[in-house]
């Protein structure tokens, strides 16, 4: 596996790997961060391999945590570096998720990628582009990036799963709606769910609306979407 990326993993509970979360930290972060997740997922995912993995630069604004690219609005970097910067995340990231599955034995679609914040960003702007469909993406607390390329260069449509606190000072809860217009007009199905009181951050509602919907992407439930 050839992969420039630093990542942890968290073998399947079962012992058995049929499926893989791939989880994208956000600005600042590291993929620990959000690898923490695991422990309350796997119990309801037990044949689900758990990865996350660093953002390929150190960030700004925490030395001792990663970005996918510089936040000019974050960190006053200048809007053209920033989306070089976002072009050559998004080159890593699709290297990134080749070696996985390549690793796991795994095809796109056993594969739901679950971004916080930035790594939402990444996720919905790497996923719809690839050429083969990935099972799902969940995005918690994000936003989409460059939505006026989104229609002319979409390959794929994976639903999408989106969650936002109203209470987030740090991506504005108006993103959530933003995206999934984007999103639909691109033939996206698009689920949404609001986290009542909830800052920039996960909580426990959050999160168990996103397990159902993994569960559902993997073919596991065949319940309603959040």
């Amino acid at each position: 596996m050839t992969t420039t990326l630093e990542f942890g993993r968290r073998e399947a509970a079962s012992g058995q790997g049929d499926s893989l979360v791939i989880f994208l930290h956000g600005y600042g972060a590291d993929g620990r961060d959000l690898l923490g997740l695991a422990d309350p997922l796997a119990p309801h995912l037990p044949d689900t391999v758990f990865v996350a993995p660093d953002a390929p630069e150190r960030s700004t604004v925490n030395p001792m945590g990663y970005q996918w690219f510089p936040i000019p609005w974050l960190d006053g970097s200048p809007e053209d570096l920033a989306a070089e910067a976002m072009a050559r995340a998004a080159v890593e990231l699709n290297g990134f998720l080749d070696a996985m599955m390549q690793a796991e034995g795994l095809t796109p679609d056993r594969v739901v990628i679950v971004g916080f914040s930035q790594g939402t960003m990444m996720a919905l702007h790497v996923v719809p582009r690839r050429d083969a469909a990935f099972a799902g993406i969940v995005g918690f607390s994000g936003r989409l990036m460059e939505p006026e390329l989104l229609a002319d260069e979409i390959r794929t449509r994976p639903p999408v799963l989106l969650i936002h606190g109203d209470a987030d000072d740090v991506v504005a809860p108006a993103s959530l709606p933003a995206a999934a217009e984007a999103l639909q007009g691109a033939g996206i199905d698009v689920y949404a769910h609001v986290m009542k009181g909830t800052g920039h951050g996960i909580a426990p509602d959050g999160l168990s609306v996103a397990l159902a919907f993994i569960r559902q992407c993997l073919g596991l439930d065949q319940g309603a979407q959040g």
